[in-house]
């Protein structure tokens, strides 16, 4: 796993943050998907950078191939 997303039991219920801040991957990925860019991500949190991003988005393939999601009749 990228180095930049960290799981720790007491911080966000354990869910994936990025670099061990409270940011969750998932708001970054609901943002992304919503229509906000990279820039204005990164301006909306000074903290985060685009290697972050990049990393969000390959946590998020990585865990699409990991798991069969079953499709909609």
């Amino acid at each position: 796993m990228n180095p930049r997303i960290t799981i720790e039991p007491d911080v966000c219920h354990g869910k994936p943050t990025i670099r061990g801040s409270r940011l969750l991957v998932s708001t970054i990925l609901e943002l992304l998907a919503g229509g906000a860019t990279w820039e204005e991500l990164m301006d909306d949190y000074p903290n985060l950078e685009s290697e972050d991003i990049k990393a969000c988005l390959e946590f998020a393939v990585r865990l699409v191939h990991f798991r069969s999601l079953p499709l909609a009749a």
